[in-house]
């Protein structure tokens, strides 16, 4: 099937996105000249491939229920936001907060991931190569999240039932946050993850798995309290 270019030097970011929204699936599309432009490919639910071919910037992705988007370059803020199925792959790094709150589908980051990376995630899986920054996986209600690299203070603060595996080191975790002991499903689950993304640098049997100690579960509002 053809290739259907849209250009930004010739269209507004909604011209693009309405364009590729009336693509049927199976349709592969080239943006081009990104030149750090926001919300390309944002609310899509069709099943088509989308090559983005430059940096972009917020907002990548986003909101999507079934595109494949690689974005040939790197992305800012918020990529794959509330993503629910799909991929985003990024062939670089990503700023702040990415796949906040995503639902499903998977993200893909080869270079590195800034922080608060998976905050919120709510059931996607996230694949960095690199490193992430301080405070990822906060909040972060379910899902996966693979690093392959080093991540920042604080890691999985607050965390609920995702899961957060991490190859390098890890800078100091966050509250209610604690290491477990990894598990042969972890090296299954870790493995398949390796073979998506293709991270071989990744070793599924040294990485350090990261959870809840669900110790913030109950909430007790008179405990401590003096009278």
């Amino acid at each position: 099937m053809e290739t259907v270019n849209l250009s930004c030097a010739e269209l507004s970011t909604r011209e693009i996105n309405r364009a590729l929204a009336a693509l049927p699936d199976g349709t592969c599309a080239r943006v081009t000249g990104p030149q750090g432009r926001h919300n390309l490919a944002v609310g899509l639910t069709n099943h088509i491939t989308i090559d983005i071919t430059g940096n972009a910037g917020y907002f990548i992705g986003a909101l999507g229920d079934g595109p494949e988007v690689v974005v040939d370059g790197f992305v800012g803020w918020s990529v794959g936001e509330n993503l629910m199925s799909g991929t985003v792959r990024v062939r670089g790094n990503a700023s702040e907060c990415t796949g906040a709150s995503s639902h499903g589908g998977t993200i893909i980051i080869e270079g590195d991931a800034s922080s608060r990376a998976g905050i919120s995630l709510k059931g996607g899986t996230i694949v960095v190569a690199g490193d992430v920054g301080h405070m990822s996986g906060f909040m972060a209600q379910a899902g996966t999240m693979l690093i392959g690299g080093d991540a920042g203070h604080a890691l999985g603060d607050s965390i609920y039932e995702a899961v957060i595996y991490v190859g390098g080191k890890v800078s100091s975790l966050g509250s209610d946050a604690r290491i477990e002991e990894l598990t042969e499903e972890d090296v299954r689950v870790v493995k398949e993850l390796v073979k998506l993304s293709g991270f071989e640098h990744i070793e599924p049997e040294n990485v350090t798995r990261i959870a809840s100690a669900r110790e913030l579960y109950n909430f007790d509002a008179l405990k401590d309290q003096r009278y």
